[in-house]
């Protein structure tokens, strides 16, 4: 059964303006394995298409909750990758529950998705 859906969108620039703004910004949306795999990345517009899904997803994955940003922390969500590429997510408190995630980029936008579902 489905208990949530979520969904966000998300400024390429605008997560660009604070990764230049804020030296720490990332380290706040990031988890410790994420900000290693965001450090391998060398070229910038990939490290904001990067910081912006993940930002999205966390957001998509708060909404799909119904607690928003402030009672969950960016931290307390991961988004890693299967061995395919696409992406898994997990979250502190959230481990009996199955979490499906799209996340997509165009030129200007991240958008991504978040469905939640009671495991059987």
């Amino acid at each position: 059964m489905i208990k949530g859906i979520g969904i966000d969108v998300i400024e390429l620039d605008r997560i660009h303006y604070s990764m230049q703004q804020h030296e720490r910004f990332a380290d706040r949306i990031l988890t410790h394995k994420e900000r290693t795999f965001f450090d391998t990345l060398t070229n910038e517009r990939r490290k904001t298409e990067y910081l912006a899904g993940r930002f999205a997803a966390k957001e998509a994955f708060s909404k799909a909750v119904g607690h928003g940003i402030g009672k969950l922390s960016f931290k307390h969500m991961e988004v890693t990758t299967d061995t395919y590429g696409a992406p898994e997510m997990s979250a502190a408190g959230y481990e009996h529950e199955r979490i499906f995630i799209s996340i997509s980029h165009s030129r200007d936008y991240a958008v991504a998705q978040v469905v939640i579902e009671e495991k059987a």
